[in-house]
């Protein structure tokens, strides 16, 4: 090894031309080469780099966890396009008007994920109004509870449509922009980041097409993690446990109603029985996670579902 570093040491004084010296560098191993960027990376600040003036996409966005990334990510700097459909556009202007006072740049985009054609304009207005897409959140989900037996055609085909095929959506006209673009580098890549859940690993009982559609989206982003690589784009997931959402409110009622028990009684006996931290989770939790999948401490992951559940899911 201390040869190799005294060629390397030798090459850069010698008073050349840089094309020489490139080919120079070029004939050292691979991994010495590749080293330098390592050696880079290890001397570098330890602290976060600002995301000032980066922009993201966060779809449903107007309330819950999707509101509360859309916040977390402008105090990160980033500029924001807040996303909904067209029946919570009074909430997503709400959200950024809070972003705007925030000193962040912020737009409102109707869109259902669901539908293409929707989707490429909303990417599109996110770019003409606040510059080159950096970062793309798939967030927007529903759920539905119900057992295999009563789950009818309708329901099924409604649930992943949303929730897999709109996150597919979304990802792919993201990544198609990001490429097109330019913008993407080994230092800087793109971010696809989708909403998983933490029944993408275990599913919970009445929520049996709503954990297979998770687990569909954990396999999205492993394949998308692996086709887009090469592409300087890293793309992960995040696997929210119980939250206290609106979501999570209507899986404890139609639940509860199931059952036969009180309201209530179905989130209290998931979070007592099954969550170690004896608490629900608060959206800003799932942020503060999503805040790091968004920022460039996160650079040299992808491919990755990270779970944040106060301990139920243990990985």
């Amino acid at each position: 090894m201390a040869s190799i570093v005294q060629r390397v040491a030798n090459i850069t004084r010698t008073k050349c031309s840089p094309s020489t010296v490139s080919r120079a560098l070029s004939s050292l191993p691979c991994h010495v080469t590749a080293g330098r960027h390592v050696m880079k990376a290890g001397y570098s600040s330890l602290a976060r780099e600002s995301s000032e003036g980066k922009n993201v996409i966060v779809t449903g966005s107007s309330r819950g966890i999707g509101k509360a990334i859309a916040l977390r990510l402008a105090s990160d700097g980033y500029n924001v396009c807040v996303n909904d459909i067209a029946s919570e556009k009074a909430a997503a202007d709400e959200v950024a008007k809070e972003i705007r006072g925030m000193g962040r740049k912020a737009h409102t985009a109707i869109a259902d994920v669901t539908k293409r054609d929707e989707v490429k304009a909303m990417i599109q207005s996110t770019v003409r109004e606040l510059g080159p897409l950096n970062t793309m959140i798939a967030n927007a989900g529903i759920a539905q509870v119900t057992t295999m037996l009563s789950l009818t055609d309708e329901d099924f085909k409604h649930l992943f449509d949303i929730n897999v095929f709109g996150l597919h959506v979304c990802f792919s006209e993201a990544a198609k922009q990001m490429i097109e673009q330019g913008t993407c580098q080994p230092e800087q890549p793109g971010k696809l980041i989708g909403a998983a859940s933490i029944v993408a690993f275990r599913p919970l009982d009445l929520l049996p097409h709503y954990s297979a559609s998770k687990f569909a989206v954990r396999g999205l982003t492993q394949a998308y993690a692996l086709e887009l690589a090469s592409r300087n784009i890293t793309v992960n997931a995040y696997a929210p446990g119980i939250i206290d959402t609106k979501i999570w409110e209507k899986i404890d009622a139609d639940g509860a109603e199931r059952l036969g028990v009180r309201k209530g009684e179905v989130m209290k006996k998931y979070v007592g029985e099954l969550t170690a931290l004896g608490r629900t989770g608060r959206a800003e939790d799932v942020a503060k996670v999503v805040s790091f999948l968004a920022s460039s401490d996160s650079d040299f992951v992808t491919g990755q579902t990270k779970i944040v559940d106060g301990g139920i899911t243990f990985s």
